[in-house]
């Protein structure tokens, strides 16, 4: 018996799929842009291993010990993904989860020495920098800046 034989179908490309960046929207501009900074963030980041995610932990942790729900607060994640971070961290011996000192039910999270020292070794302010900025001048920076701080302050878009 013959089996009936596929057509080969071309697949359409939705709209904009073949355009040129110039021809995206803002906002996928925007998401495109950040993808990239990302990607770069996490290879600078490797070396430590961490990512663009789990470093705001070693910031938050940096000002003292926080229960994993208040990390999760300040993060605005789940727990369960502070969670997961957390475990990582733990293993590469960056935080310790120990007793809170005056309510021995609960237990905080603490940075470690070699996550203090860690922390220091990758804020270098100029690397860092390059990493967003390397095809843009100082003023194209300074603008990016203060763009991207006024729709962040504006808070989240409205449908």
């Amino acid at each position: 018996m013959n089996e009936p034989r596929a057509e080969s179908v071309t697949p359409t490309a939705g709209p904009g799929v073949g355009a040129a960046p110039a021809a995206w929207p803002t906002g996928r501009l925007l998401s495109a842009a950040a993808r990239q900074v990302e990607r770069a963030w996490d290879a600078y980041l490797e070396r430590w291993s961490l990512t663009h995610a789990t470093l705001p932990v070693l910031a938050v942790l940096a000002g003292g010990p926080h229960s994993q729900r208040e990390i999760a607060q300040a993060l605005k994640v789940t727990e369960q993904t502070t969670s997961r971070m957390l475990g990582g961290l733990e293993r590469t011996g960056y935080v310790r989860r120990e007793r809170h000192a005056t309510d021995r039910r609960r237990h905080v999270v603490a940075l470690t020495e070699t996550g203090r020292t860690t922390l220091g070794a990758l804020d270098d302010p100029a690397t860092v920098e390059r990493l967003v900025a390397a095809s843009l001048s100082a003023e194209q920076v300074g603008e990016l800046r203060a763009l991207l701080l006024h729709m962040l302050e504006g808070g989240p878009p409205t449908a």
